[in-house]
């Protein structure tokens, strides 16, 4: 998610990148987006930290979800895998539906259509999800995805250039801000 402080002063972006592992964009894509977004004086919230199943995103990542302007969801092949990246979706979608929240999806290596309906490999996930979880915080985490994959984003095919793909997040940026 990259989102804007609304509190004034510097631009505050924050993403909530969604992978089970956390290898499949966090260490490559977005280490690039956030090199891009540092000389633009664009700060960064990460949810790095060992996300354990069970557990409640930390409130530092809530408050950081609900002090921004804009979020930049990263959809990557094993979003859905995780539950902590389906938590902080269902808040950026109800912080844009109550505040206002400007929200910006980047499909990276997958199909829009794969988040949206829930196919391939986010079918998989979400069979699982509803193997342990209750059936309303799964409809939740649904209800969310498809939401957000109807917002009009960008679509950027997993590449060998990294360059090109931080252009592209750079246009995006210059785009929301």
């Amino acid at each position: 998610m990259v989102s804007q402080k609304t509190n004034g002063g510097d631009a505050g972006i924050g993403r909530s990148i969604g992978q089970a592992r956390g290898e499949d964009v966090r260490k490559s894509f977005v280490d690039h987006l956030n090199a891009a977004l540092k000389p633009k004086c664009i700060n960064t919230f990460k949810d790095d930290e060992k996300l354990e199943k069970g557990k409640f995103i930390s409130p530092e990542i809530v408050r950081a979800i609900e002090e921004s302007r804009i979020a930049l969801i990263i959809f990557s092949k094993n979003y859905a895998n995780s539950t902590w990246c389906l938590d902080e979706l269902t808040k950026i979608m109800e912080c844009k539906n109550v505040k206002g929240q400007i929200v910006v999806p980047v499909f990276y290596d997958v199909d829009p259509s794969t988040v949206r309906r829930q196919k391939s490999i986010f079918g998989e996930a979400f069979s699982k999800h509803e193997a342990c979880f209750q059936e309303d915080k799964v409809q939740k985490w649904r209800a969310a995805l498809e939401e957000a994959a109807n917002i009009c984003g960008w679509d950027l095919p997993n590449t060998a250039n990294g360059d090109t793909r931080t252009r592209s997040m750079l246009q995006i940026m210059e785009f929301t801000l």
